[in-house]
């Protein structure tokens, strides 16, 4: 009963009795013992059916109680750590994050990881017997079968480092290991952008950039996690070398160093990233040219995706992502212009809207789904 409210939430007493084959005397004593333990909740929803309006009252809706279950997402970038206490319905209840290099000192960074996510469980206020287990997204493919990394030319000082076992022996709760883009694309189809869209990608231009699939409703990673590393393919010939090694990645034109510093050399002064933004929104020509090249960069890479997959939705998001249409519009042309035309037609171009916490939800919704379990043995050892 708890699996089926946790995958078909706000569901009547009578669907789940008919969904599981229960009586209806059996369906309301197991929800009732639920209740008193704190683990479901009943109120009636009107207004939230497609249905005709009954004669009545509507019936009671049951659902898993977001405060049944906790799980901590969080999310290595290149340069920063967050970490963050989401409940069951996908609220964050508690937030903290630090900017920190992450590359070359792992140790360092799960020390920091720890310090955060203490902190983070203390402001939510969650005991640590209500967190299922963490989800940590890190920049670096990921193979799902074994969770190892594979760092080489990305995280040059994490060779032959398992990150699971060693936030495992820091939090002392257990932890699984994800593809940061790959978390961010699970963040927006679970509880953003994407919600309820089975055939979509998540690009994320951050200080890498990574690409996350859902494919028939399911994360696709490929056999050993490689699948979606767009970041290192090459864009543009005889390009600035890239940190993998190769020359003129597409993450050598579109992360927010690279934008800010292709306005920069055209200045001669140094721009930070904010300061960007600043000129963006003041209408600065100059602003607007370096992120629409820029655009078309990632829209090229884009159509290629588009071309290949055919997804209804193409969701952007990371730290570029805050430049809006005038980034989006130059990647929407490029499909337009690039893709075949049936798949450039049947594809939406959008910007994200979990912004900087699309990685730690869909790290920690991973852990989330274990939650059925872990209320199961709670309550049998309450018995």
């Amino acid at each position: 009963m708890l699996q089926a409210l946790l995958r078909h939430p706000a569901r009547s007493r009578a669907d789940l009795g008919r969904s599981l084959g229960l009586s209806r005397a059996t369906v309301t004593a197991l929800l009732n013992e639920l209740e008193v333990a704190g683990m479901v909740e009943q109120g009636r929803h009107e207004g939230e059916d497609d249905r005709p309006p009954a004669i009545g009252r509507p019936p009671l809706q049951v659902s898993l109680a977001p405060s049944a279950a906790y799980a901590v997402g969080l999310d290595f970038g290149h340069r920063h750590i967050r970490s963050a206490v989401c409940d069951l319905s996908g609220h964050i209840v508690g937030d903290q994050w630090s900017v920190t290099g992450t590359d070359t000192d792992p140790a360092s960074a799960f020390d920091l990881a720890q310090r955060l996510t203490t902190a983070a469980l203390k402001q939510a206020g969650v005991p640590p017997s209500y967190v299922v287990g963490v989800g940590a997204g890190l920049s670096v493919p990921v193979d799902g079968a074994t969770g190892l990394i594979h760092a080489e030319g990305i995280l040059p000082g994490w060779d032959g480092v398992q990150p699971a076992a060693e936030l495992e022996r820091r939090l002392g709760i257990p932890v699984q290991v994800e593809n940061d883009a790959n978390a961010g694309a699970m963040g927006e189809h679970l509880f953003g952008a994407g919600r309820g869209v089975p055939d979509m990608v998540y690009l994320r231009l951050s200080a890498g950039v990574g690409l996350g699939m859902i494919l028939n409703g399911e994360a696709y990673g490929g056999v050993s996690g490689i699948a979606g590393e767009v970041g290192h393919t090459p864009v543009v010939e005889d390009g600035l070398i890239c940190r993998c090694g190769n020359r003129g990645c597409l993450e050598t034109l579109a992360t927010p160093f690279a934008v800010a510093d292709l306005l920069g050399r055209s200045r001669g002064e140094t721009i930070t990233f904010a300061r960007l933004l600043e000129l963006l929104e003041e209408g600065d020509r100059a602003a607007r040219r370096a992120f629409a090249d820029t655009g078309l960069a990632v829209g090229r890479a884009v159509a290629s995706v588009v071309n290949l997959l055919n997804p209804e939705l193409v969701i952007i998001g990371g730290e570029l992502a805050a430049a809006g249409d005038v980034l989006l519009d130059p990647i929407r042309e490029a499909v337009e212009l690039r893709a075949v035309p049936p798949a450039a037609r049947a594809v939406r171009v959008i910007r994200g809207t979990l912004d900087e916490h699309a990685e730690v939800l869909g790290a920690a919704a991973v852990q989330l789904s274990k939650a059925p379990e872990a209320l199961a043995s709670r309550l049998a050892h309450a018995s």
